[in-house]
């Protein structure tokens, strides 16, 4: 196990009718006026959104709203938000939304407050010393973003798909009330089991040794999520299912599923972003199905008693082989209707020189096992035909 600091600042307000308290909490934090940031009017048809305003106005907070930021958010978007923040003097940012929405606001939130170009934090350039203060309301539960101070966007011209990590970042308050997240279509909740599943599948195959404990948090969020996402495509009003699969996805990557390990791989996130980067209909969970049995097949060897310990524990093999894992997970995978080539998502062959060349971009990466560009190139190979 590896030396480690744990640290989590956001306060989570789970369960339901929580959506109204968020004038509370903001009023309680003396914030006078904020930032609504949204997507593309779901919350508008759910009833998130009413209930929202209704709690702004309860609680004497004024608002200003920027809608439109989309699955795979743009540099673009943000660049307008931190704009349009300063222009207004405001507060504090409230994130309405999925993760492509939180993780601009953060974006936002580091930006308002920087004299140069918010894309220097993606690029290592700098990072952020201050932010104003984030709050959320989680309507997607997938990515995590909720309970860390990650975020990823893309910079259209150069198809560059980064992330930043910051202390700064952290939301104070995140709400996650599981039924307004009834109406999400199917494909949405198998997007975000996958993603899910992938953030602590980073931490549990990063090479780190002697972690048993963790393991064990690691496989019991990974077998809730596996349980849950099939009984949520039976029924997609099961309340204690749906919470039970918010819940994890959060902890799948608020720091604790990474404790005494090496700092996660990441490597399955790097390339896919390269997906995502050139093709922005690919939701992020959909390539990660793709990508990261690809990047099992090619590493296992690294480390073969955990992909060996993953099949007894995941799939209850009494005889497990990473070879047999590996395509357990893929066979889930296809079960849950998640994609599992690059064909299936609608990349041709030649496309692999050009993705290999926007991954490659972040190369060496990786912690099991370093990869460079060809390495990158043989994953995306057995990534298009999955074999």
């Amino acid at each position: 196990m590896e030396n480690f600091v744990f640290y989590n600042p956001t306060k989570l307000v789970f369960g339901k009718n929580t959506v109204e308290k968020i004038g509370e909490y903001l009023r309680k934090d003396k914030i006078k006026k904020i930032l609504l940031l949204a997507g593309g009017g779901s919350i508008k048809k759910n009833g998130v959104y009413e209930k929202v305003v209704r709690s702004l106005m309860d609680n004497s907070i004024e608002k200003v709203e920027i809608w439109g930021i989309r699955p795979n958010p743009v540099l673009s978007k943000v660049y307008e938000a931190i704009e349009t923040a300063k222009k207004e003097k405001i507060d504090a940012i409230l994130a309405v939304g999925g993760g492509s929405v939180i993780d601009s606001a953060k974006a936002v939130a580091a930006g308002v407050l920087y004299d140069g170009d918010v894309w220097d934090f993606y690029i290592g350039k700098a990072r952020p010393k201050e932010a104003i203060p984030l709050y959320t309301i989680l309507t997607l539960s997938a990515t995590g973003t909720e309970m860390n101070g990650n975020s990823v966007v893309t910079k259209e011209e150069t198809l560059e798909k980064y992330s930043f990590s910051s202390i700064h970042v952290y939301p104070k308050v995140s709400i996650v009330d599981p039924e307004v997240q009834f109406s999400l279509p199917q494909n949405q909740i198998v997007n975000g089991s996958v993603d899910a599943i992938s953030h602590v599948m980073e931490y549990y195959f990063d090479g780190a040794k002697r972690t048993e404990l963790v393991d064990r948090i690691d496989e019991s969020i990974i077998l809730t999520l596996m349980e849950t996402t099939e009984a949520l495509l039976n029924d997609p009003k099961d309340y204690e299912a749906r919470a039970n699969f918010a819940l994890s996805t959060t902890l799948a990557l608020n720091g604790i599923s990474g404790m005494g390990h090496r700092g996660g791989d990441w490597s399955s996130h790097a390339i896919e972003h390269a997906l995502s980067a050139l093709n922005p209909e690919v939701a992020h969970g959909a390539g990660l199905a793709v990508i990261f049995p690809a990047w099992m097949k090619y590493v296992y060897r690294k480390d073969p008693y955990k992909f060996k310990r993953f099949g007894r524990i995941i799939f209850r093999m009494k005889n497990s082989t990473p070879e047999k894992a590996i395509e357990s997970l893929r066979n889930w995978y296809k079960k849950i209707g998640a994609p599992i080539t690059l064909k299936e998502l609608g990349f041709k062959k030649e496309d692999i020189e050009t993705l290999t060349e926007i991954a490659s971009k972040m190369a060496p990466m990786g912690k099991l096992k370093k990869l460079e560009r060809e390495d990158i190139r043989k994953i995306l190979e057995i990534a298009f035909e999955g074999e």
